[in-house]
């Protein structure tokens, strides 16, 4: 993969919790999220690398009234939700943790920092990720939500699971869980 030295600025085309592109604006990564069964009883929504639909990197499945659900991957492994991504206090206010496939811990805040709706950092307090909303009195263009999330760019590989538990914690902040 090519160095720019810049993060991957992967926009958000719908801004949909119900299904949405993320497209690297260099082309560099792009994933697409996709509703694939949804039924009284659950949603699951897929996780793929548009270069290959039949292999999902990652499922999200949501149970009845919006409850949070399991988080899958694809060497058959399964979370509980609640226990994939934890809630937990810090000093600085509420915020969401899990454990990413290399063994480190990240943590998402709601509104820690100005025009970032979502933000992960490390244990160590380095920003690995966020999540900005349209600003204010930008234009609209059509196929573009304004959205966009930021990947720093030494973490291409954990950008599927800053993808789906973003959407985890979008899904929460929406439902109100």
């Amino acid at each position: 993969m090519t160095n720019y030295g810049m993060p991957y600025f992967l926009e958000d085309k719908t801004g949909s919790l119900l299904g949405s592109e993320f497209v690297d604006i260099h082309d560099r990564l792009h994933f697409v999220y996709r509703s694939t069964s949804h039924a009284c009883s659950h949603a699951t929504y897929m996780i793929f690398n548009t270069s290959s639909y039949t292999d999902p990197l990652m499922a999200l499945t949501f149970g009845p009234r919006n409850a949070l659900g399991t988080v899958s991957f694809p060497s058959h492994v399964s979370y509980p939700m609640g226990t994939y991504l934890s809630r937990i206090s810090t000093s600085s206010g509420r915020a969401w943790k899990f454990t990413a496939s290399d063994g480190q811990e990240y943590f998402w805040r709601w509104r820690s920092q100005p025009n970032q709706e979502w933000t992960c950092t490390n244990a160590n307090g380095y920003m690995i990720a966020y999540y900005s909303l349209k600003t204010p009195g930008e234009p609209q263009y059509e196929g573009s939500s304004g959205c966009s999330l930021t990947i720093e760019e030494a973490f291409p590989r954990l950008a599927v699971e800053m993808l789906g538990t973003l959407m985890i914690l979008r899904h929460i902040a929406e439902y109100r869980l």
